[in-house]
């Protein structure tokens, strides 16, 4: 038996036929391979009008095709498919070789400096890599026999294929068989000579019954001993993978989109934006089915670190790792409108929420969430959310309304005030230690045009600027939210304080009113307001993949009041040089309306959220340290330290007990433990 992977079953069509595809996929079908004068067109506009099905560009002539322009395009247009792009390529063995070097060296986003290739067809002496693909794209190659560096051949007939030699077990094999083959003849071409890729010439979507497609996955799971890998890794790729990972039993629906060390798409995902990573495996699962699917391998590997990771910034780096799993959400990126009259909107946990913000303008709509749209949906509201509508509107979890997630079992519930109250009070602020949540339901609120305001101020005193900006908040009405950043003095240079506000109104005498207070704390060097929508202040997020290093070290506290006992030990602090950031976030208001034991998150009655940020932890502890007796909780999005002081420091000893028992309840065997992990035993 000579078959070696899952057989796949798929139309081919020429570009003509594109209709073909939606219906496939509809059929279970595997893939589409469309061939033609007009392919690389027409499975662009596949792809925008299938989801799952794969997508092969069959007889792509090398050097008709130049490899640097058809690395390009495959990479962007296995983005824009969501990884799901196959090539065949045809051509001289010589020719496609370098092709194919060519191809992977500029996927290969990793590898420092441009590609520089001086081969005998193609010469390149220096090119920008990149982009990377979303994936490791398979390539098969046409011909008399296989490419070391090709992962596939293809042949035309089932006479080629017949007459092909033997190929490595890592290699797969397509061949085009007639509509009307017999189920012997299918078998032949299976178990005899390997083909794992059958492609059917398909010009009508009727003729996809005719195919006895269905008979033939019956034939060929009755005669497998076990069951074969969906994907196979080329020897680069696998001489990469990290020990304690079983990645040949990564489940079928999640293996064409896992990531690897060494596939070209890894030094995209590794990272955060803060912290440097190396994940031994990321898997991307885009259904929910596929969470619980990617949970199961989690479980199954309870020796390994474990993140569970929305999409995009995040300030703790807890979702990577070194050498153990993530399981990225980034493609649960719907956002829908549920219910108009009671401004019900579903997201998902992999959107943006400058993407939210996006599209809710049009309604006049607006969730609070944080202040930088490149944040994604699940970690913020899960632990919270404060932003620059906190005062007027709460946190975002105070806009939450339901959630629906899957638990460290893979069972699949929904949380609300109604269902799982329990649950749905444990989300709202320590969501990370219960499930992941595949969607949210919020109420939107009312927010039209606001003013935005950036001011420079000068802070030779920053205590006494502290205590003069903290005062204004407080006295200020709700419709008023803002931040303060500072740093430590510059020799020669005056200090400067960096205010951001956002007044919720569109009336510019009414803006200019409110912002007068907070900018007359200090000299005012610099001024920047302007009339905007919401989703205008949100759109401020960089196009670039995050790629952290090291580790990054970052203390978070909330403060009832910014007095001059604080204010005085801040400066000490920023004097330090312990800290390169300090920076100080609006709550109170509506966020205080809200009974402390109503979610996780307790410390209702703080106006000011602190975090800073250092090189040195040590350093940073003892100056931070001062300034204890202060604080009145944590918020857990803007620390890194772990641990009982902080779960001590995040939640009142009611609040973590009653997590402890609902952590016991739905997580006994902490599976999400590296997400400031509340361990289900003990009282710590």
């Amino acid at each position: 038996m000579k078959l070696r992977h899952r057989l796949r079953i798929g139309a081919l069509v020429n570009s003509g036929a594109a209709d073909v595809a939606p219906h496939a996929e509809a059929a279970g079908y595997d893939l589409v391979a469309v061939t033609g004068p007009d392919a690389w067109t027409t499975l662009s506009w596949i792809a925008g009008r299938t989801t799952g099905i794969r997508l092969l560009a069959v007889g792509l002539a090398v050097p008709e095709f130049d490899p640097a322009v058809l690395a390009r395009s495959a990479a962007a247009l296995d983005l824009l498919s969501g990884g799901r792009l196959e090539l065949a390529l045809t051509g001289e063995p010589d020719v496609l070789t370098e092709a194919i070097e060519i191809i992977r060296g500029l996927h290969d986003t990793a590898r420092p400096g441009p590609l520089r290739h001086p081969g005998p067809r193609f010469r390149i002496p220096g090119a920008q890599r990149g982009p990377a693909p979303a994936h490791h794209i398979p390539i098969a190659v046409t011909g008399p026999g296989p490419l070391p560096l090709a992962d596939g051949w293809f042949a035309g007939t089932p006479a080629e294929l017949r007459a092909a030699p033997d190929l490595p077990g890592e290699k797969r094999r397509a061949v085009v068989v007639p509509l009307d083959s017999g189920l012997g003849d299918l078998l032949e071409a299976v178990i005899e000579h390997g083909a794992d890729t059958l492609l059917v010439p398909i010009s009508d979507p009727a003729d996809l019954g005719r195919f006895a497609a269905g008979e033939l996955r019956e034939a060929v799971a009755r005669l497998l001993p076990h069951p074969l890998p969906v994907v196979a890794k080329p020897a680069s790729v696998r001489s990469k993978r990290r020990p304690g990972i079983e990645y040949d039993a990564i489940p079928g629906s999640l293996a064409e989109l896992a990531v690897e060390p060494g596939d070209p798409g890894y030094q995209r995902v590794r990272s955060t934006y803060m912290r440097g990573g190396a994940p031994g495996l990321v898997l991307r699962p885009r259904t929910v089915a596929e969470v619980a699917d990617a949970l199961a391998f989690a479980r199954a590997h309870p020796h390994l670190p474990f993140g569970v990771r929305s999409r995009g910034h995040g300030i703790s780096g807890r979702s990577t790792n070194d050498g153990g799993l993530v399981v990225s959400v980034a493609a649960l990126d719907g956002i829908e409108i549920l219910d108009e009259s009671r401004r019900l909107v579903r997201i998902g946990p992999g959107a943006r929420w400058m993407d939210v913000a996006q599209r809710l303008a049009p309604h006049g709509w607006a969730i609070t969430s944080g202040d930088y749209g490149g944040v994604g949906v699940g970690g913020l509201a899960t632990a919270g959310g404060i932003g620059w509508l906190a005062r007027k509107h709460g946190l975002t979890i105070d806009r939450l309304v339901a959630a629906e997630m899957v638990l460290a079992d893979g069972g699949r519930v929904r949380a609300s005030h109604r269902e799982n109250p329990d649950l749905f009070w444990a989300v709202r602020g320590a969501g990370g230690n219960f499930g992941v949540v595949t969607a949210f339901e919020f109420e939107a609120d009312e927010v039209g045009n606001v003013g935005f305001a950036q001011l420079a101020v000068g802070a030779d005193d920053p205590a006494e600027l502290l205590v003069h900006w903290g005062r204004a908040i407080e006295e200020a009405p709700r419709d008023l939210s803002g931040q303060l950043i500072m740093g430590p003095a510059r020799r020669g240079q005056p200090r400067i304080a960096q205010l951001a506000a956002v007044v919720e109104s569109d009336d510019p005498q009414t803006i200019v009113g409110r912002l007068q207070p907070v900018a007359a704390v200090g000299p005012l060097y610099d001024q920047n307001v302007v009339l905007t929508p919401y989703a205008g202040i949100m759109a401020n997020a960089s196009p670039a993949g995050h790629d952290g290093h090291g580790e990054p070290v970052s203390r978070s506290a909330l403060v009832d009041h910014l007095t001059p006992e604080f204010a005085k030990a801040a400066a000490r602090l920023m004097d330090s040089g312990a800290a390169h950031w300090f920076q100080i976030r609006t709550v109170g208001g509506a966020v205080a309306d809200v009974p402390a034991d109503a979610t996780a998150y307790a410390h209702r009655s703080a106006n000011f959220s602190v975090a800073v940020m250092g090189a040195d932890e040590r350093r940073l502890d003892t100056a931070w340290s001062e300034l204890r007796d202060h604080f009145d909780g944590l918020y857990l999005s803007f620390e890194t330290g772990r641990g009982a002081r902080v779960l001590d420091a995040a939640f009142p000893p009611a609040t973590l007990a009653r997590l402890r028992e609902l952590k016991r309840r739905y997580d006994p065997g902490n599976l999400f433990r590296d997400n400031f992990n509340i361990e289900p035993g003990g009282t710590r």
